[in-house]
């Protein structure tokens, strides 16, 4: 009979429960997962904070990040970018060139024209939605990146962000 240290031990396999170059690793099962499930909490908190149902949020979350992303430097906008949730990034237009950017004015009515028109609501019923926005992407985002954002912005579109807080 064989002792433990003469018993082969089984070679290790690779910790992926599908072969290389299948459909899907694990990790990128669970990389795809965590993507979703930060989206959702994104959407959860915008749901609890504006009193938003889940279709509104995630159409508001939309077109006020658009909007905001198209306010502030390039750089910054990037910046920003990096701090959202990964398919919230899916979502927003992308800007490949093929197409004019749309010209948004900088004002706090530009934008929350900008935003009913996405929206297809009426101007008066926007800003509570673009508050909600404002406060779950201030949570969501560094401390920092909230004060670059703010400094982009018009002056009375950055007495908005800070009333937020």
């Amino acid at each position: 009979m064989p002792t433990f240290q003469q018993t082969p031990l089984p070679r290790r396999r690779d910790m992926a429960d599908t072969p290389t170059g299948g459909p899907q690793s694990r990790s990128e099962k669970r990389h795809q997962s965590h993507i979703g499930s930060t989206y959702a909490a994104f959407i959860k908190h915008l749901c609890e904070v504006g009193k938003l149902d889940a279709g509104l949020a995630e159409c508001a979350a939309v077109s006020v990040i658009n909007a905001l992303l198209h306010r502030i430097q390039p750089g910054e906008a990037k910046d920003l970018q990096a701090q959202l949730p990964r398919k919230l990034l899916d979502f927003l237009p992308k800007e490949d060139g093929s197409k004019p950017r749309r010209m948004l004015g900088k004002s706090r009515e530009d934008f929350f024209r900008a935003v009913a028109e996405d929206l297809r609501k009426d101007v008066s019923e926007v800003e509570p939605i673009v508050r909600a926005v404002f406060q779950g992407l201030r949570e969501h985002i560094s401390e920092g990146e909230a004060e670059d954002v703010e400094s982009n912005l018009s002056k009375d579109l950055q007495d908005l962000w800070r009333r937020t807080q």
